[in-house]
């Protein structure tokens, strides 16, 4: 039987060679109730068995989280060099190219209960682990999965003209990548809906945090790509903080909702140029001394204007709301802006110290630790801005 997605949904972000940023001082999430009926027959500590198909930005953070609360908690990933340093976290880890994988390694699937699949899809292919679907099913029907969430993105609305959207509303993605997102959906669904367990969809916004946001591109000055210079050319962005991903995740486990597809974005989609000024005030008062006045990387009126809009729409996020019983921790950007600054320390003695001067001709102040991440983080991440 097939599930397809229509107008109605049907109710009831390299290769890894990244270096990954030093374990985070873990935001401590509002707990949520376990529910007596999650544990019918079931050992506490065997139903609370988490594994990850693709431990990206997200999936960390949230693979973190849950360990924290006591849970199991094991995943992929595509490089050697990524996965000892997820281990040293804490962390069991396979790796993995989607695309190619060996399914052998999947076969451990079935000693867990909760599926968080966060592998995008590829142009050509769709996404790679649905194209062993019939492999997965048999893997997943023979073992004690309980729950399934797939990660997706609001380009699947596609251009609305700056209305404002729900789920209830059509998807219409016009780039490819976004119909592939659509497919993934319904793949992804279609599976859960076949094994008969709880599954759900979670479109992200623009997707920021710790190491990925407006300031880190401001401070590492590094110029912007043409996909981020079209993203300046909207009038709305819709984004979400990581921490508010993972509230919305667990909520996801914990409370029973008669929808399988959620919108999850803050209340405020502000402009990209909007962001990077209050962006740019927060690191100047920051490093008030030391910063120097500077143009956002290529935030000229010249280079907005030479690329077209497209995919304008505001995304709501009342079902998250109202069904998920949800309470953001960051509503707008500039709550999620000013917690991540806020976690600076400027120090002379930094590491950072020789590249602050480097960029600016000054000596005696750096950040030392900025959050959660490390050095490569901070100044190598190939898309730090925040997308959509």
């Amino acid at each position: 039987m097939s599930l397809r997605l229509s107008a109605t949904p049907i109710r009831f972000d390299p290769s890894g060679a990244m270096s990954i940023p030093a374990r985070p001082n873990l935001r401590r999430l509002p707990l949520l109730p376990l529910l007596p009926h999650s544990q019918a027959g079931l050992d506490r500590e065997l139903s609370r068995r988490l594994f990850i198909l693709g431990i990206g930005y997200v999936g960390r953070f949230f693979a973190l989280h849950m360990k924290d609360q006591g849970w199991a908690v094991s995943g992929t990933c595509r490089s050697l060099v990524k996965k000892k340093q997820l281990e040293e976290e804490g962390l069991d880890v396979h790796v993995l190219d989607a695309n190619e994988p060996e399914l052998s390694t999947l076969d451990i699937l079935k000693d867990y209960t909760h599926l968080l699949v966060s592998i995008p899809p590829v142009k050509g292919i769709g996404d790679p682990m649905l194209q062993h679907r019939e492999f997965l099913k048999r893997v997943l029907r023979d073992g004690s999965l309980q729950w399934l969430c797939y990660l997706s993105s609001t380009s699947v609305y596609g251009d609305y003209g700056g209305a404002w959207v729900d789920e209830d509303y059509p998807a219409n993605p016009s780039t490819e990548l976004a119909r592939l997102r659509l497919r993934a959906e319904e793949g992804w669904l279609d599976m859960g809906h076949n094994l008969g367990i709880s599954s759900l969809v979670l479109r992200l916004g623009g997707i920021y945090g710790p190491g990925r946001s407006a300031l880190d591109t401001i401070i590492s000055k590094k110029p912007l790509s043409d996909s981020q210079k079209m993203r300046f050319s909207r009038q709305y962005t819709s984004r979400v903080h990581v921490d508010d991903i993972c509230q919305a995740l667990r909520a996801g486990i914990y409370v029973p909702s008669s929808s399988n597809i959620y919108n999850v974005v803050d209340d405020d989609p502000a402009p990209r140029e909007e962001v990077f000024e209050y962006a740019e005030d927060l690191v100047k008062k920051r490093l008030s001394g030391w910063f120097q006045e500077d143009k956002c990387p290529d935030q000229t009126e010249s280079t907005i204007q030479k690329v077209s809009k497209r995919d304008e729409k505001r995304v709501l996020n009342t079902r998250l709301k109202q069904e998920l019983g949800l309470s953001l921790l960051h509503p707008s950007y500039k709550s999620g802006l000013r917690s991540i600054v806020e976690q600076m320390d400027v120090d002379w003695r930094s590491p950072y110290g020789d590249f602050l001067r480097m960029w600016n001709g000054t000596a005696g102040l750096a950040t030392k630790h900025w959050g959660f991440f490390t050095k490569g983080d901070l100044y190598g991440h190939p898309d730090a801005i925040m997308r959509s």
